[in-house]
C-alpha cells in the first residue's frame, strides 16, 4: 500500500510536466504528490510493511517531484542573484554529505533529521505562498534553515551521532 502511494507521486509528478504551472491542475497534482510524501512512510510503518526498497524509492520518488518542479518552477520564477548562489552552497554542503557519508558507511546515507524533514515542509509550502509571500523573503527563510539542517546532517553523518532514518 505505501509503494502505492509512493508511486501516485511518481505518476503525479510526470502529470505536472504537462500542467500549466500555478494553473488550478498544477496545484492539484502538487499537493496530492505532497501529501503522497506525508503518507507513504506513516502507512508502512503502521503496516509493519517498512522495507529498504520502501525507502530507496521514496527517495527516488521525492528525486523526480523535486526535479520536475525545479524544471517547471525555475523559468517562471525570477530568483535574485544572492539567493541562487545560497542555494548552490546548501548543494554543495549536501553533496559533501553524500561523499562523505559513502566514505564512512559504504553506502548512499540519507538523515531524516527533524530538520530536514521541516526543511521540506518549508520548501513544499514555498510555491503555495508565491503570490503573497515575497520569493526574496521566503527563499531567505527557507534557505536559512535549510543550511542549518545541511550543516547538522553532515555533523551527524560525520560523528556518526544520530537516531535519525539512514537510507
Amino acid at each position: 500500500m505505501a509503494n502505492l502511494i509512493t508511486c501516485i507521486r511518481i505518476i503525479c509528478s510526470i502529470v505536472l510536466l504537462f500542467c500549466p504551472v500555478f494553473s488550478p491542475a498544477f496545484y492539484a497534482l502538487y499537493i496530492t504528490a505532497g501529501l503522497s510524501d506525508m503518507a507513504d512512510g506513516p502507512i508502512a510503518r503502521k503496516m509493519g510493511r517498512v522495507s529498504e526498497f520502501g525507502s530507496k524509492f521514496d527517495t527516488v520518488a521525492d528525486f523526480v517531484l523535486v526535479a520536475v518542479c525545479l524544471y517547471k518552477l525555475i523559468p517562471v520564477l525570477h530568483i535574485p542573484t544572492p539567493l541562487i548562489i545560497w542555494i548552490i552552497v546548501i548543494a554543495v554542503i549536501k553533496a559533501i554529505n553524500l561523499v562523505s557519508g559513502y566514505v564512512m558507511r559504504k553506502d548512499i546515507v540519507v538523515l531524516h533529521t527533524v530538520m530536514n524533514k521541516v526543511t521540506g515542509v518549508m520548501l513544499f509550502v514555498l510555491p503555495l505562498t508565491l503570490t503573497f509571500i515575497d520569493l526574496k523573503i521566503s527563499g531567505m527563510i527557507v534557505s536559512m534553515v535549510a543550511t542549518f539542517a545541511a550543516i547538522q546532517e553532515g555533523h551527524l553523518i560525520r560523528t556518526g551521532n544520530n537516531n535519525s532514518t539512514v537510507h
